[in-house]
């Protein structure tokens, strides 16, 4: 059992609430936006971190990061993508995939909307975890924490920065 940060779309913004709300993670999982590779070095210091980069981020993030990550933990699953889209709308960009793998689990930022939605169609959650940096028209910053089970997610809580 493996109990999950998300966040997105920090925008090189640093929050020590971040860790604070993370402290009992196993891994945190950022879905791209970063800003600056300060955000990872300090998420670093508490667990794994896994990342994509998003359109903002530079040569940098982007080197380190892949645009595209799809792994397995526990027996789930996994794709995350900084701009994924969601249910319905997703993005052209990982559509097919989306359709052809089947993963139980779909992570995307980028539209700083907090968005939990279960794909019936395809048997995925998507989670966009909304925005936790300050950049952008959000009013309301947030973060998301899952526990994942064998192939079972739980336990999900949302958490507001205000």
């Amino acid at each position: 059992m493996k109990r999950i940060g998300i966040l997105s779309d920090t925008h090189g913004y640093w929050d020590d609430r971040y860790l604070l709300h993370f402290a009992d993670c196993d891994e945190i999982w950022h879905a791209g936006d970063i800003g600056s590779e300060i955000i990872i070095e300090q998420l670093q210091k508490h667990c794994t971190v896994r990342a994509v980069h998003g359109n903002i981020d530079g040569c940098i993030v982007r080197k380190r990061f892949k645009e595209t990550e799809r792994f397995t933990i526990e027996e789930c699953n996994v794709i995350m993508k900084h701009i994924g889209g969601y249910p319905g709308k997703y993005d052209a960009s990982i559509r097919s995939e989306l359709i052809t793998e089947k993963p139980q689990l779909f992570v995307a930022g980028h539209s700083h909307i907090l968005k939990v939605i279960y794909d019936e169609k395809i048997g995925c959650l998507h989670i966009n975890p909304g925005a936790a940096g300050r950049q952008g028209w959000q009013q309301v910053r947030t973060l998301v924490k899952i526990t994942i089970d064998k192939s079972s997610i739980k336990d999900l809580e949302v958490i507001e920065l205000s």
